[in-house]
């Protein structure tokens, strides 16, 4: 069993909100495709193939992909959930993670989580593609991180 009592550091989480958001499969394709959009309208004004026009529109998709992803969903996420505000305790046993705030707590079975990742300050636990709770790595102690690792290795399926 391992047990770790935290609370959240806003910069932490916002960070790790991204780091959810940019590791999206749909989101890495739609930057993706905006940027190869934003290089090939530059050349091509350079070229003076194109008007200035579609330069001006993909640079500002850039731009406002990059805000939105970087700075506006995770600020909203953050603002909306009462959870960040908390003071938290996981449990990790064999049979379920647990968490608990002095109003109560809630339980899972290791086989309702999909996968895990860990970002430089957070294991993340997904339900599913969208669904996750953030566990910061921080609220343990080193050996502890180790141990938790290894338990979420052993009980849930790593990456997407």
């Amino acid at each position: 069993m391992t047990s770790a009592f935290f609370t959240y550091n806003k910069q932490k989480v916002i960070q790790a909100l991204r780091y959810h958001f940019i590791s999206r499969r749909e989101i890495k394709i739609m930057i993706i495709l905006v940027n190869v959009f934003a290089i090939l309208s530059a050349i091509l004004f350079a070229a003076k193939k194109i008007l200035p026009l579609p330069f001006l529109v993909s640079s500002m998709l850039w731009f406002i992909l990059m805000i939105t992803f970087w700075y506006l969903l995770p600020a909203m996420v953050y603002k909306k959930a009462p959870t960040f505000k908390d003071r938290l305790r996981a449990i990790l046993t064999n049979n379920e993670f647990r968490i608990e705030n002095e109003r109560g707590g809630r339980s899972w079975e290791w086989r309702e989580f999909s996968n895990w990742i860990e970002s430089p300050y957070f294991f993340h636990l997904y339900f599913n593609s969208r669904s996750f709770f953030i566990v910061p790595k921080d609220a343990f102690t080193d050996e502890d991180v180790l141990n938790a690792r290894a338990m979420l290795n052993e009980k849930i399926k790593k990456g997407f």
